[in-house]
Formats: C-alpha cells, structure tokens, sequence
C-alpha cells in the first residue's frame, strides 16, 4: 500500500476532476489517498459542491479531502464560500497549506 497527496494547484475544473478521478481508483486499490487544494483550486469546492458533482462528493465522503489552504483562499476571495464548506482550512507553512506533514506522515507528493 503507498501513501499519496495530490497537491492541487489548478484552478481549472477539467484538471482537478482527473486529480479526483486517480484519487478515487488508487483508494479503491487499497492505497492511502489525501487531497489537498491549494492555488488557484481553492476556487473549486464550492463549485463542485453547488453542481452536486459526484466525483467530488465521493472524494468527501471517503475522507480524501485533506482541506483547503487558507491564504489563498483569502488572496482570491472566496474564504467564505470554502469555510461554508466545511474542509479543514489549511494554513500550517506561512498561511498556506504545507506538504511537511505529509512528507513526514511518508506521503507520495503528485503535483497537480
């Protein structure tokens, strides 16, 4: 079994649906999956959340989404629409939401 963090950065909801696609399938395989939105992907939750997308609710409700960082969200003005939603705000490395946690926990970083 490997641990593996997906660090989203994108902002573009085509990108992030494949991150939440490889997340779904390798936690089915019996990996240990976590989801970090950072960037401009801080923007997506509340997105995905109004639009129902199943992807994304699936990714929830599993435990993958690890949360949302905290500067950035304020940096591009949706820090109220991402605390409506209810995943950890992230803000451990300078206000962002940092890796070393993660690294320490023996995570797989995939940068996307």
């Amino acid at each position: 079994m490997r641990k593996v963090l997906f660090y989203a950065m994108q902002g573009k909801k085509m990108c992030f649906l494949h991150v939440l696609m490889n997340a779904l399938q390798l936690y089915e395989q019996g990996h240990e999956v976590r989801i970090i939105f950072e960037g401009e992907s801080v923007r997506l939750p509340s997105q995905l959340e109004r639009e129902g997308n199943k992807l994304y609710l699936s990714a929830r409700e599993k435990g993958l989404l690890a949360g949302i960082c905290l500067a950035c969200s304020v940096q591009l003005g949706v820090l109220e629409m991402n605390e409506a939603v209810g995943l950890p705000l992230l803000d451990d490395m300078y206000g962002h939401a940092g890796l070393l946690p993660f690294i320490e926990d023996g995570y797989e970083v995939v940068w996307a």
